[in-house]
């Protein structure tokens, strides 16, 4: 039996982003008693699903408990929410423009960004979000010193649609642009490190932020979604596969030692055999490592749920087929970690991650420690190491 609350607590679904603005609301609700907060997810029909039932199962559990809908999937139906049992208001507003920060683990998240003005035929998000909105750089500037003075040794910058930081600015502020400043007016950040970016969005600033400083990590998680150009034009995503590509060869230039990942969706409608061969081919042709890969759900009120559907059991063949792609990718990363010396930061249960976001077992070690370790080998997910040296 669970005991009652004290505070209010809060039950997050979703995004990095998701996970931030849990803490901001969760600080905005602190002194409530008995009082639970549920931040939505509308990602997927699933995600949205979820949420409904762990709004239900919290009121049958705690039926004491008044219930606060967030989020995404709040906004995108707020009526809907409200007349779910239990729930006792729902926050249907946008979030403001400004910094946020949580922490994740080790990590302390930035969250600089918010909304997105594209309309990728298969996305719900930008009607849950808004449009694309900026933090100020002075904002986001101070949050970085806060979250450095409190111990954080690395920030995540995030957001809906990061790359696209700044169009809502002036003075031509980009995601490059302040990227730099942080890494100029912030020194002892002993790293910075990007979420999800757009290829073609990426300014010529923070191509050059990735040569001119070793402590912007070098690790990029691109938003691809598909290897073939048909499939991204009816996606109306904005890159074709040549962009990323070029993309990832221009970067490689610029920082050497930089890997990437990449999403993935795949029995996209009108996907056939061949356009998703493109999709295998790409991942050695963009040189990939960490792949996340969506089976195509349909979610109701975009243009793509509209379109022909592929099988569903298709669909699962194909991620089956892209996941053993990305493992065989992987490990041939890992491979080539054996002997190497490495810059760690520890994180809880044994593991840290190193710059570019190769896992690492480093047990016994600290959470939240700089460690240097030598990689004796790998299990296929996460490198074998022993500790040389602790750091700060």
């Amino acid at each position: 039996m669970n005991a009652p609350l004290r505070n209010a607590e809060v039950v997050s679904f979703g995004c990095r982003l998701n996970a931030v603005e849990s803490q901001e609301l969760a600080k905005a609700h602190a002194s409530a008693r008995d009082t639970v907060v549920v931040n939505t997810c509308a990602v997927t029909g699933e995600a949205t699903r979820q949420s409904r039932q762990a709004i239900r199962r919290l009121h049958r559990e705690r039926p004491q408990a008044e219930i606060i809908v967030a989020g995404c999937a709040a906004r995108l139906d707020p009526q809907g929410f409200a007349k779910i049992d239990g729930v006792t208001q729902v926050l249907a507003e946008h979030a403001p423009n400004r910094a946020l920060t949580s922490v994740e683990g080790t990590r302390g998240l930035l969250a600089i960004q918010n909304g997105c003005d594209h309309r990728c035929t298969f996305c719900i998000i930008p009607f849950g979000r808004g449009a694309a909105r900026s933090a100020p750089p002075s904002d986001a500037l101070a949050q970085a010193r806060a979250l450095v003075t409190s111990g954080k040794k690395e920030i995540v910058l995030t957001g809906v649609d990061l790359t696209s930081y700044g169009v809502d600015l002036d003075d031509g502020w980009t995601l490059g642009r302040l990227v730099r400043l942080l890494l100029r007016d912030v020194p002892q950040l002993e790293r910075l490190r990007l979420s999800s970016v757009d290829c073609i969005e990426v300014d010529d600033d923070l191509i050059a932020a990735f040569s001119e400083d070793s402590r912007l990590c070098p690790h990029l998680h691109l938003s691809l979604q598909s290897g073939d150009d048909l499939i991204l034009k009816r996606m109306k995503r904005r890159h074709s596969r040549r962009d990323a590509i070029d993309f990832c060869r221009a970067l490689r230039k610029a920082r050497p030692d930089i890997i990437f990942g990449a999403d993935f969706i795949v029995g996209f409608p009108t996907e056939t055999e061949e356009m998703f061969a493109s999709t295998l081919d790409i991942v050695d042709d963009c040189g990939l490592t960490h792949l996340h890969v969506f089976p195509f759900s349909a979610r109701p009120g975009t243009p793509a749920a509209r379109m022909p559907q592929v099988a569903s059991q298709i669909t699962k063949e194909r991620a089956a087929r892209l996941r053993e792609t990305a493992d065989t990718a992987l490990r041939s990363h890992l491979d080539g970690q054996r002997g190497r010396r490495l810059r760690l930061l520890t994180e809880r249960g044994g593991m840290a991650r190193a710059a570019d976001f190769t896992l690492a077992r480093t047990p016994g070690a600290e959470a939240g420690q700089m460690v240097d370790a030598l990689c004796t080998g790998h299990d296929g997910r996460a490198l074998e190491t022993r500790l040389t040296a602790f750091g700060r």
